[in-house]
């Protein structure tokens, strides 16, 4: 079944044309996104209503045609099982949590294919790390949600993943989900179909602005913290990028420009923890992310974010997070 409805609606954009429908295919994988899914395809529905034309058509699948439980314990009834796609068709990936296990061999061979027939093929989510097992991201830019995107930098050393909300890059379209599969979809319907049909298509979503390939997926970190102190912000930048280093606390203050009282006492005032503990912190959810969404040995885990040792970061997790490191790991395999 393809769909191309043309619900009714008020608003309305005259066409001067009648192109031929674009046809998009969404492969949904298990706990998938539902928010992704639905940021993308709503503004291919609001395009049609709006003109009152099948501009888009759209097929929904699963590797063995049964329905998809998302990632919000909702199911969704697809239209086939994986199979044949119309020549020139979008082939967009859904994916959610733990990305890494929801791509079979079966789906990969199928993703490849859709590639190496011409297909443009997409991420929604994080998509990207089945694509990545299909073997089509060498030597190409893509995104996925940045949450996923540290374990996968870890995973797949050797490819480009961008930090922006959504990545085009030739027949490679990919996303960060949430809202921006609005933004992604909105380009696609921009350069289709020009400015007024993509500037109605956003009002309707109530999207406001319609975000470039460029932003990011976060605010900034002065955004995120609520602060603008420069000196703090630089710090702290600092801790991101020297994570895995053993971090010496007087040599960053020095490099900042700010002795290490001053450094306390700006902690304490606009974060309310010390550096030191705000410097655990960050470790300790960087590894957990590690260890939520790859396989690697606790041991590794430890060195890769900056312990000394494997016994110092067991027992602040299990301070953190009431676990051991080594219970956590099973209990998300």
């Amino acid at each position: 079944m393809t769909n191309g409805l043309i619900p009714k609606g008020v608003a309305h954009v005259e066409l001067e044309t009648t192109p031929d429908p674009e046809h998009f295919v969404f492969l949904l994988l298990p706990n998938m996104s539902m928010l992704a899914f639905s940021a993308a395809i709503e503004p291919l529905r609001i395009a049609n209503q709006l003109t009152g034309k099948v501009l888009y058509r759209w097929t929904t699948m699963s590797e063995d045609g049964a329905s998809v439980r998302a990632s919000n314990g909702i199911e969704i009834g697809v239209d086939s099982p994986m199979g044949e796609t119309k020549p020139g068709s979008y082939v967009f990936v859904c994916s959610g949590v733990e990305p890494d296990k929801a791509t079979t061999k079966s789906a990969a061979d199928w993703i490849r294919y859709q590639w190496r027939t011409g297909r443009v093929v997409g991420g929604l989510c994080t998509g990207a790390y089945a694509l990545a097992r299909a073997g089509i991201l060498g030597g190409k830019e893509f995104t996925l949600h940045w949450e996923n995107q540290l374990p996968f930098r870890e995973s797949h050393p050797d490819l480009n993943v961008q930090e922006q909300l959504y990545v085009v890059d030739g027949r490679i379209m990919t996303c960060g989900g949430g809202a921006a599969a609005t933004d992604l979809f909105l380009k696609l319907i921009y350069e289709k179909h020009g400015p007024m049909l993509s500037q109605a298509v956003l009002n309707m979503c109530l999207h406001f602005v319609h975000r470039s390939d460029g932003d990011s997926q976060t605010s900034s970190k002065s955004a995120s913290l609520g602060i603008r102190n420069k000196k703090l912000l630089q710090i702290i930048n600092l801790f991101d990028e020297e994570i895995e280093q053993q971090v010496d606390l007087d040599e960053i203050a020095y490099r900042v420009g700010v002795s290490r009282r001053q450094m306390e006492r700006l902690f304490s005032h606009h974060i309310g923890r010390t550096p030191k503990r705000y410097l655990m912190d960050l470790r300790l959810q960087r590894a957990r992310a590690l260890m939520a969404e790859t396989d690697l040995p606790v041991s590794e885990v430890a060195f890769a974010c900056g312990f000394e040792s494997t016994s110092h970061f067991s027992k602040r997790f299990r301070e953190r997070f009431g676990v051991s490191p080594y219970s956590f790991s099973v209990s998300t395999s």
